[in-house]
């Protein structure tokens, strides 16, 4: 399966993530490889844009936590939240330009089980509860801060990776960005229409929009 390239995530982030749905997350381990298909997103604007994201973490300038999103697209960006949970992220633009996407859910594809055991999870639960969420995914996948933030995942080389294995997809639900406190109202979380992983309410509902 083909690597997205650099050149994939060289674009304002409301235009790369509808586009990384249906993509694969792959984190290879010493355990063996995890993936998930990619079918919930976030697009958080850089400050260079027209109107800055105030809910960015790029909104005040670069600083040494933030750095990556400054950098060359296609890196992970992960931060702690709540003092023990991660969120992972993937930098868009040019380096300069911050921009990134947070990714939201997965839908399990391989190393089920030690995303299950990763989570404290029982044997046959529901592929629901594994990766709907931030937090839950990068638990599932073992994604940490001090060994993922900043990879590259347009490398061949990179533990962490995004994948095209030819899934196809036409159209996204957009909604309002969910979790945040400021410029709530910004339709610029996309998901799978109708998938089962999704986070929040099972019946997410939202604006039909072609993903082109």
């Amino acid at each position: 399966m083909p690597l997205l390239t650099r050149p994939f995530f060289e674009h304002p982030p409301q235009f790369v993530a509808p586009r990384l749905l249906g993509k694969l997350l792959v984190h290879r381990t010493p355990q063996g490889e995890l993936s998930g298909r990619i079918v919930e997103v976030e697009a958080y604007l850089g400050p260079h844009h027209a109107t800055p994201d105030p809910a960015a973490h790029s909104f005040r300038g670069p600083t040494p936590r933030n750095q990556v999103l400054f950098g060359p697209a296609g890196h992970a960006y992960v931060y702690a939240i709540y003092g023990m949970y991660f969120c992972m992220n993937l930098s868009c633009e040019v380096a300069g330009q911050a921009g990134c996407v947070l990714i939201r859910a997965l839908e399990p594809v391989a190393g089920i089980e030690q995303m299950l055991a990763n989570r404290s999870l029982a044997p046959g639960s529901p592929p629901r509860q594994i990766a709907s969420g931030p937090g839950r995914l990068a638990q599932a996948l073992g994604l940490t801060r001090v060994a993922h933030n900043g990879l590259d995942t347009t490398s061949p080389r990179s533990p962490l990776q995004v994948r095209d294995d030819g899934f196809s997809l036409t159209h996204a639900l957009v909604t309002p960005r969910i979790g945040i406190r400021h410029a709530v109202d910004w339709p610029l979380r996309f998901a799978m229409e109708g998938n089962r992983c999704v986070s929040g309410p099972r019946s997410l509902t939202g604006q039909r929009v072609p993903i082109g």
